[in-house]
């Protein structure tokens, strides 16, 4: 029987005979033996010259375990002239700092040899330690080398950053590892060279792919599979697909990463998710799990899935799967597979919302765009205020109630335009209908200022009203407050091009319905393109005809209403008594009505803006005030003839109420509306050309003089007036 000492020596096979790990022995001594990095060491590159003519100033190098931080500080300290110095800030105090300090300044003052000082995890100094070094790294006593594996834009001493270069190393390519193994598996002196080891190829791509960019964790894996690996018969050490799973910690994924099933499996997993079915989120994440799949990418499509899917129907599900994330990253394997499980059971059976898709509208319609302007009061006031007037009219939400103001966010063109729709769930059911009353108040000043705008005489003066979203809100919140809906109440709504009283009572009636008349033009567009886009049964019933206050009561057929409701329709163009007539044919027993009409002949006149103090003739002010009279009273739509609304109604047996309402506003005359108002335009629409009718044009010089210097960029109460008409249809004994 053969002794043991006839047995072939196996010891090296099996066991280093160097003290030192593998990736301790293979740490490259020259930058000819450095693997990858080509973007910072290259042939040529400024930190190579710097390198190689120990010329080299302060630097941070920044990146990933594993890629060559503190190899690259040793192969300085390798080729230095200078004191090469080293601490590890996790197991460095104040004192060690001060020891080398001292170190530097002895060498410094005794011979002239200047110090380098490596401080690796340079992010973990804290402020007094980094304080320590700083004047030292200023007065040149010491040449800082930092490693990080944090950005140290964000995590080191601003002070000690901007008096270094910052190099980024970046993860090592697959090439890069496979030959870091392939040097280690023939290096006779450092590595396994003499040893007979054959790798497999599946070992090594699955040693490459899990140590993902990482040398030191690759080497480790190696020195691990090849000294615990029994040598076989004819004495080779076998590192098989196996033995590299074992000795990595990691499955080999069953699948090519790059192949159906990777992808198809991700998305089964991910759609379960979305489908909120819990069983199925966790049968695929078990498949990925088995299968090798790696964490990290789970918890990126996690990550993702928690802002598609989930959305602001949950705001907390991405603070949730990115605390599993970071809590995976401290755990690892096998025990963060809780934590995998955790953030899929929460997205699983979390509300889910779409509505983050909403950008992607918006970024259409801004790569088709041709950039449009920014509105005045948006742009930035710091810069261009005085010349240019930008920024004026700003309203800050912050000085209203709520924290909200009404004003135009959007460019002009795009005013009424919709991105955003809330679901109905979670947290965004809890927004909806104060997002949807915001827009609709927004768009009803917006329509407004456009109905305004378009018609000829009343331009000007519709350009001159401000807070109109706010003014909006309050007749709103004033004609419902009136009407005491009931969930199934039935309403019309006469002129309903913005929506603002149609969307309101669509909220207050929902067992009722819904019903609006609007003027077939583009001033209703958006209204109409928002109902549209609810569901079919939930829709506001419309109809467009061209003269809407003059409707005829078959309209919706012998549908009668509980209330009926409108703004800004009872003008100089209806026939009172015959609206009364039809109006009092579709309300129902007891039904109720509320319009609201704004005041012309009360608006704020420009000509009483003008301060007392002003040095203005006389005759010039009366005259410019009796002009002022002429237009309003000859081109301004007149006020409603209250006394035939009451007339009209008695006349068909309708209660009505009419009152005055003011509600205040504020006008800032920016250079945009100063011009628009005092420039003589083609179509004769703006002020200055509408008194010009009934002044000479040295008046209206000396005028438009006066307001520039009293009235430009001056801002003020300007208030709104309306007529409230209200009432009801008295209920009919039944016979």
């Amino acid at each position: 029987m053969a002794s043991l000492f006839d047995r072939p020596t196996q010891a090296p096979r099996r066991e280093s005979p160097q003290r030192e790990p593998l990736a301790a022995r293979m740490r490259p001594r020259t930058l000819d033996e450095f693997w990858g990095q080509a973007h910072i060491l290259a042939k040529g590159r400024l930190l190579r010259r710097a390198i190689e003519a120990d010329r080299l100033s302060s630097v941070i190098f920044y990146g990933p375990p594993g890629t060559g931080k503190t190899t690259l500080a040793r192969i300085i300290a390798n080729t230095t002239q200078a004191k090469f110095l080293s601490l590890n800030a996790v197991l460095s105090g104040i004192k060690e700092i001060r020891e080398s300090i001292d170190s530097a300044k002895q060498s410094y003052d005794l011979v002239g040899r200047k110090s380098i000082l490596f401080v690796d995890e340079v992010h973990r100094f804290n402020k007094s330690q980094q304080d320590a070094l700083l004047p030292w790294v200023e007065n040149g006593t010491i040449t800082l080398i930092g490693a990080t594996t944090e950005n140290p834009y964000f995590e080191v001493n601003k002070a000690l950053v901007s008096r270094s270069r910052v190099f980024q190393l970046m993860p090592l390519t697959d090439a890069d590892l496979r030959g870091i193994v392939m040097q280690a598996l023939r290096d006779e002196e450092r590595g396994f060279g003499l040893l007979p080891v054959i790798m497999h190829d599946a070992a090594l791509a699955h040693l490459v792919d899990v140590a993902n960019g990482d040398a030191r964790a690759l080497l480790n894996a190696l020195e691990l599979a090849v000294t615990t690996t029994e040598p076989s018969g004819d004495g080779q050490i076998v590192i098989t697909l196996a033995v590299a799973e074992e000795s990595i910690q990691q499955r080999a994924v069953l699948y090519d990463k790059e192949g159906d099933a990777h992808f198809d499996t991700i998305s089964a997993f991910i759609k379960s998710i979305r489908g909120s079915d819990p069983d199925a989120a966790l049968y695929w994440l078990a498949r990925m799990v088995v299968a090798g799949e790696s964490p990290n990418f789970i918890f990126r499509r996690l990550l993702i899935s928690a802002c598609e899917d989930i959305g602001l129907a949950d705001p907390h599900a991405v603070e949730v799967v990115a605390a599993c994330a970071q809590a995976f990253d401290r755990i690892g394997l096998p025990e963060g597979r809780y934590h995998l499980a955790h953030a899929t059971l929460y997205l699983a059976t979390a509300p889910k919302s779409n509505s983050s898709m909403a950008f992607f509208d918006a970024l259409a319609v801004v790569e088709k765009e041709t950039s449009y302007d920014i509105p005045n009061p948006l742009k930035d006031a710091s810069r261009d205020k005085e010349g240019l007037g930008h920024g004026a009219g700003y309203l800050y939400p912050h000085a209203y109630r709520d924290h909200w103001v009404a004003q135009q966010y959007l460019p002009a063109e795009l005013q009424g335009r919709v991105f955003f729709h809330p679901s109905d769930m979670g947290y965004e059911r809890q927004i909806a209908e104060k997002v949807a009353r915001n827009r609709e108040a927004q768009l009803a000043a917006y329509e407004d200022a456009q109905a305004h705008g378009e018609s000829s005489e009343d331009r000007w003066i519709g350009r001159t009203f401000d807070g109109k979203a706010a003014r909006a809100q309050a007749l709103r919140d004033i004609i419902f407050d009136f009407a005491t809906l009931a969930p199934n109440s039935r309403v019309l709504d006469i002129g309903a091009s913005s929506g603002l009283l149609s969307f309101e009572a669509l909220r207050r009636c929902p067992q009722g319905g819904v019903f609006a008349i609007v003027g077939d033009d583009a001033a209703s567009s958006s209204f109409v393109a928002l109902n549209e886009k609810r569901d079919e049964i939930d829709r506001i019933q419309i109809k467009k005809i061209d003269d809407f206050a003059n409707f005829m009561p078959d309209l919706f057929g012998d549908q009668l209403f509980d209330f009926v409701t409108g703004r800004n329709f009872l003008d100089k163009h209806v026939d009172i008594a015959s609206f009364f007539r039809r109006l009092n044919h579709i309300l129902d027993n007891g039904g109720k009505y509320c319009f609201c009409n704004i005041i012309p002949s009360m608006q704020p006149k420009i000509s009483s803006l003008i301060p007392d103090e002003a040095k203005i003739n006389s005759k010039l002010i009366a005259a410019w005030r009796d002009a002022e009279s002429k237009v309003y009273a000859s081109t301004i739509a007149p006020d409603i003839d209250m006394t035939a609304i009451e007339a009209a109604a008695t006349r068909v047996q309708l209660t009505c109420n009419v009152r005055h309402v003011e509600l205040p506003g504020a006008l800032t005359i920016t250079p945009s509306i100063f011009n628009r108002w005092f420039s003589h335009q083609n179509d004769r629409h703006s002020y200055i050309d509408q008194i010009g009718e009934y002044l000479n044009r040295e008046s209206c010089d000396a005028i438009t003089q006066f307001a520039h210097v009293y009235l430009r960029g001056q801002s003020m109460a300007w208030p709104a007036h309306y007529a409230i008409v209200c009432g009801e249809r008295k209920t009919t004994p039944s016979s």
